[in-house]
């Protein structure tokens, strides 16, 4: 078993930063990839990033490629994901991911972000 807890989400005013993290527990060893995903009001939910666990390989989304950046530090099993220049488009809840090597889709439970001014 896995779990995944993010941690990070709040309040910023656009333009603004906000760094996510996630951190993974229990059955590490199985855990080949981990991402972020989010779904805002009334959307469905979208991909933002992911990184394996080994090499340290990042895939973004077209859509999030510049503002936001995925990373990981394997001795605290955490992942991050920093978001530069926020806008107010961003709101929404961010999903920490996991990829396990039997086949399992792993989700956290959210965190909110919301950017206002």
């Amino acid at each position: 078993q896995v779990q995944l807890v993010e941690s990070g989400g709040g309040l910023v005013q656009p333009g603004g930063s906000l760094r996510l993290s996630c951190t993974a527990s229990g059955d590490i060893a199985s855990i080949y990839g981990l991402g972020w995903h989010r779904q805002a009001p009334g959307k469905e939910r979208e991909m933002i990033a992911t990184i394996t666990t080994g090499a340290g390989d990042a895939m973004y989304a077209e859509n999030f490629k510049g503002r936001f950046t995925i990373s990981r530090d394997s001795a605290k099993n955490t992942v991050y994901l920093q978001m530069n220049s926020l806008k107010l488009e961003d709101t929404a809840i961010y999903y920490c991911w996991g990829g396990t090597r039997y086949g399992q889709e792993l989700w956290g439970r959210g965190t909110q972000v919301t950017v206002s001014s």
